[in-house]
C-alpha cells in the first residue's frame, strides 16, 4: 500500500493504493498522454459520492474490462 498526496482543484489529499493500482494508472495516464495528476482529477470530477481510492480501483477495474473485451 502506497500513500500519495494529490492536489485536485487546489485542495490537497492524500489517496491510499496498493502499487498495482498506481503502476496501472501511471501507464493509462502515458497512454493517454496525461499526467498522473490530471488524470486523478478526471477520475475524481466524474465520480460518484463516495470514496477516491475506490474509485481509482474501479476505474483501473474498468479500464481493465474495457482492454479484455476489445481482443476477444
Amino acid at each position: 500500500m502506497r500513500k500519495r498526496s494529490v492536489t485536485i482543484d487546489g485542495h490537497r489529499t492524500s489517496v491510499s493504493l496498493e502499487d498495482a493500482f498506481w503502476a496501472e494508472l501511471s501507464a493509462i495516464a502515458e497512454q493517454r498522454g496525461l499526467s498522473l495528476k490530471a488524470l486523478v482529477a478526471e477520475i475524481d470530477h466524474a465520480r460518484s459520492p463516495g470514496n477516491l481510492s475506490s474509485a481509482l480501483r474501479l476505474f483501473v477495474l474498468d479500464e481493465l474490462r474495457k482492454r479484455t473485451i476489445s481482443r476477444v
